[in-house]
């Protein structure tokens, strides 16, 4: 057993916020990959917000601003990393599913190493494009920790908790 990301939606905001949302109990990688060799500035609209802040499906291939870590079994691992080579494949050019593998893999690696927490945790991202004055080439992404505030009674349900001390 290992932990993975799960789509999670909370309410309908995210079929309203992305083209394709993701279905709630879906597999997920970060999806990065979709915007690597996008022009930062014809990322637009409802594009622009998958970019910046969604998980990819890895069923429906749609957008979750939210997940959860969830337990996952082999056969379920290998079955995403399928889906994502034959994903790579139909979509991004990958001659054979063979050559699809390793990438979808690694894919898959980077999504179960975000999950070193309890079960039910929720996960954000907010990705943006690097600057290369600063360093930061590329996609820049960072991952968020969202637990409840369970501050008796609190209209929200839910709080960022600030995972990098040298920022407000």
């Amino acid at each position: 057993m290992m932990r993975f990301p799960r789509t999670i939606r909370l309410d309908g905001t995210d079929t309203r916020v992305f083209e394709n949302a993701a279905e709630p109990g879906e597999w997920a990688v970060t999806g990065a990959f979709v915007f690597a060799d996008a022009d930062p500035a014809a990322i637009t609209g409802k594009h622009r917000q998958a970019f910046r802040n969604g998980f990819l499906g890895t069923v429906s291939f749609g957008w979750s601003t939210l997940v959860a870590v969830a337990n996952m079994d082999e056969s379920q691992y290998q079955s995403v990393i399928e889906a994502l080579a034959a994903h790579f494949v139909t979509h991004y050019g990958a001659p054979d599913l063979a050559a699809a593998r390793p990438v979808a893999r690694d894919e898959a690696a980077f999504a179960a190493s975000l999950c070193e927490h309890p079960v039910n945790t929720l996960l954000a991202v907010d990705r943006k494009h690097g600057d290369q004055n600063h360093g930061d080439d590329g996609i820049v992404e960072r991952f968020h920790v969202i637990q409840s505030a369970a501050d008796g009674g609190a209209v929200r349900p839910w709080e960022l908790v600030n995972d990098d001390p040298g920022k407000g």
